[in-house]
């Protein structure tokens, strides 16, 4: 019996072991192989290609510019709606957690189209602007554009992944520190934000990731004219002109390699911070 009962967590587990290496493991194996796999033969001519290409090169500027300022702003503006709501009444709040939450789900095609009904060229709030003179032009398919979009759909994530992180905040804190002559800034600078720190680092290389491999919306919106690295992956694997999986799967190993070294600063900035509290 003893034995047995050391086997049920296994046993509990093993599921999740299966389609972790089915879904998981076994792509990333088959996508890294065939990153090395030129007509045939073990080549390294799809990275040399990667380098000695400005256009995959221009997809993989366009995508790190826009995940990172998409995940900054989306971060700072989701850090300010979560401090907020710890100020609201319990009911309000966990309306607004709960509208979060929806929204997070509301990307893809369905956002892309939103976007350029209120948005786009003809869009309702784009022409109502312009009968106001606010604006003389916005193209919501360019960079800027498509950079309004990314902001969007990173906030309701950045409020979901950060809410359970303020609520280490005490109002004690905040209270004590008034009281010992410190103003609203030095207890955010010297108090909440060290605190905050791992959390917001964390969220930014979460938000960072989900920006970067974002494909559906900017497909959608630009029918794939914006040169972005996700859009590259999938013109190489399902185009209809040029088939290279190979040159795709190469192209998809330099994202997860740069994925995994961002990755590796954050674990290190955090557990510098986590050793500077102790």
């Amino acid at each position: 019996m003893p034995k047995l009962n050391r086997l049920k967590p296994i046993v509990a587990v093993l599921p999740f072991i299966v389609f972790f290496y089915l879904f998981q493991l076994t792509p990333l194996f088959w996508v890294l192989v065939n990153s090395f796999i030129s007509e045939g033969e073990w080549s390294l001519e799809h990275y040399q290609e990667i380098l000695d290409s400005a256009f995959i090169l221009q997809g993989f500027k366009n995508s790190v510019w826009l995940a990172f300022w998409s995940s900054l702003f989306g971060l700072l503006i989701a850090a300010c709606l979560v401090s907020s709501l710890r100020h609201l009444d319990g009911k309000i709040r966990d309306a607004v957690v709960a509208f979060t939450n929806m929204s997070s789900n509301f990307s893809g095609v369905p956002l892309a189209f939103a976007f350029i009904i209120i948005l786009g060229t003809n869009g309702a709030l784009t022409l109502l602007l312009k009968q106001y003179g606010i604006i003389d032009d916005f193209n919501l398919y360019g960079s800027h554009g498509l950079l309004a979009l990314y902001i969007y759909f990173q906030i309701p994530l950045g409020a979901l992944l950060l809410y359970p992180a303020f609520d280490a905040l005490k109002k004690d804190w905040q209270e004590a520190a008034a009281l010992l002559g410190a103003s609203q800034r030095q207890y955010w600078l010297k108090i909440a934000l060290p605190v905050l720190s791992p959390a917001l680092l964390g969220t930014f290389i979460i938000l960072f990731a989900n920006a970067i491999g974002a494909y559906a919306s900017v497909y959608a919106l630009t029918a794939g004219n914006f040169n972005v690295v996700t859009v590259r992956i999938a013109s190489l694997v399902s185009g209809d002109l040029f088939l290279e999986p190979n040159l795709a799967a190469a192209i998809s190993v330099v994202l997860i390699g740069l994925l995994a070294f961002i990755t590796a600063i954050n674990q290190w900035l955090v557990s510098r911070s986590y050793h500077a509290k102790r």
